[in-house]
């Protein structure tokens, strides 16, 4: 498959005066439901930790209700077609926008594996580094690090997700899973004990709008972004495909396991995407 080149980045959305008051009605409700928020976690954490250690089981349901709300804020509705998985694993999914983050963290409690980078951006980093993202740098050099720390999450009963595309798109087609953080589930604790989920995450444009509507690529920044969704009066609509999920062990190899995986995601975004 030939790599894939992405398209040039558009122009800051112009925003009219019905689109400047949806801002001003959406953003106070949706400022203080995701501090409001992020301040209710970080109180309940302060309980949480000494107690259960590395285990969350009030969290999370936090994040998820805050990810529901600001969806329901911003106008964005979510359709859901099959269930997320209840055995202990992992989630891999396509990498469109940083609405991915609201989007599967409204349907179920997980953790996010991003790059150590992700960290550092305003806004959203605050959002990954409160809601306990796996930070990791994608460095071979520190394979083994990467994999005590899956281990020590993933026993721990937390279901990670990360995007094996390694950057987000502009939501048209799927790109080439990379596989080295595949490897990390090949390892003794792991292999026999873990399944892995593939899920289809498809944005649908407003009618009108371009396909390329819920995109965020290349060097866009999160302001305009943001200011684009909730300026929007009426939205598309985000689906979510949870295909059949697979055990580690039934693939010899990280290279054979992430290919059917990126094929079961591909197969269903392609799909979702014609209409199917």
């Amino acid at each position: 498959m030939s790599p894939w080149t992405p398209p040039p980045e558009p122009e800051p959305p112009r925003i009219g005066l019905v689109g400047w008051c949806l801002v001003l009605l959406r953003a106070p409700p949706m400022a203080i439901v995701v501090f409001g928020g992020l301040a209710l976690l970080a109180l309940v954490r302060l309980f949480e930790r000494p107690v259960f250690g590395m285990d969350r089981p009030v969290t999370p349901h936090i994040t998820t209700l805050v990810c529901q709300l600001s969806l329901l804020i911003m106008g964005l509705p979510v359709r859901q077609r099959g269930a997320v998985m209840k055995d202990r694993g992992a989630m891999v999914a396509n990498h469109t926008s940083w609405l991915d983050i609201f989007v599967l963290n409204s349907r179920k409690t997980i953790y996010f594996v991003s790059k150590s980078e992700v960290a550092g951006w305003p806004g959203i980093g605050l959002l990954a580094r409160a809601t306990g993202t796996l930070f990791i740098r994608r460095d071979p050099r520190e394979a083994r690090a990467q994999t005590g720390l899956f281990e020590e999450r993933l026993m721990h009963g937390h279901r990670l997700l990360f995007f094996p595309e390694g950057t987000s798109t502009d939501g048209q087609q799927v790109l080439p899973f990379k596989t080295t953080l595949f490897a990390a589930f090949y390892s003794q604790r792991l292999q026999h004990a873990m399944k892995i989920q593939p899920v289809s995450v498809i944005y649908h444009p407003p009618v009108g709008a371009e396909p390329r509507f819920y995109g965020w690529w290349g060097d866009m920044e999160f302001a305009p972004s943001l200011l684009k969704m909730l300026s929007t009066a009426r939205h598309g609509m985000v689906e979510l495909v949870y295909h059949d999920a697979v055990r580690v062990d039934d693939f010899p190899n990280r290279k054979s396991l992430a290919s059917h995986l990126e094929a079961r995601v591909r197969d269903g975004h392609g799909v979702a995407l014609a209409g199917g």
